[in-house]
């Protein structure tokens, strides 16, 4: 599972990361990224992690399926969080396809999404 230090929980942030960021799309997931964006509420002087946040909505299915989406996507983003600069915000946003799609889908939507996205690849 993702750390929970790593998990974006602030509306604010979640907020921040969609309007001010960019973006990349596949069939299954739409990822948000605002790069080394500085956390305003990180107490002290050290290096400010990335978090990561999603967004599941009703249209990609029932309870038992979006609970399993963001699981997968947790999971997915476990091994993928050092791949952002430092202080970086990540929403991951399931659309209505991510409920039918299995595992592997999930990762290679996300995969691609974050070469598009880190790769500097046209918008």
């Amino acid at each position: 599972m993702l750390p929970t230090e790593n998990r974006l929980r602030r509306r604010e942030d979640f907020a921040t990361a969609v309007r001010r960021g960019r973006r990349a799309g596949r069939p299954a997931l739409v990822v948000h990224l605002r790069s080394g964006a500085t956390d305003p509420h990180a107490p002290g002087e050290s290096a400010p992690l990335t978090r990561a946040g999603f967004v599941v909505s009703k249209a990609v299915g029932g309870a038992v399926v979006r609970n399993k989406v963001k699981r997968r996507l947790r999971h997915l983003m476990r091994d993928r969080i050092d791949l952002f600069p430092p202080g970086s915000l990540v929403v991951v946003r399931a659309l209505p396809g991510a409920g039918d799609a299995d595992h592997a889908q999930l990762a290679r939507d996300l995969d691609a999404a974050l070469e598009r996205l880190l790769g500097g690849g046209a918008r």
